[in-house]
């Protein structure tokens, strides 16, 4: 499997960061897994994110980001460099949220876009 890269192009904020780690903990995530960031086809947009928990692929580049091991295939790159994950609390919306320069137009609940 590949090593270690130093710098991601995805940053999780400081409150997404907390959240994740404390899914982690709840669900009892292993500690082989890390935090898979992708795409895949679907979605109002196009595509959809994809965010969840697995174990490292053969395509996988592997970032690190405070402790957390991250998954991306290489061919995900394109999509998501320069991407920024963060955690909202508001009224109408609680979750992770994708604010990525790449998406020419996103849907209305903010989990697909178009590239």
């Amino acid at each position: 499997m590949s090593a270690v890269l130093t710098e991601a192009p995805i940053k999780i904020s400081e409150t997404a960061m907390i959240q994740l780690k404390r899914i982690m903990e709840e669900q009892n995530i292993p500690a082989d897994h890390g935090l898979r960031i992708g795409v895949k086809g679907g979605g109002c947009s196009g595509f959809s994110y994809v965010l969840g928990f697995d174990t490292q692929k053969e395509k996988d580049q592997v970032f690190e980001q405070d402790g957390l091991q991250l998954f991306m295939e290489r061919s995900h790159g394109l999509y998501l460099a320069g991407m920024e994950i963060d955690w909202v609390e508001g009224l109408n919306n609680r979750g992770f949220s994708f604010n990525n320069p790449n998406a020419k137009e996103s849907c209305g609940c903010g989990q697909s876009f178009s590239a």
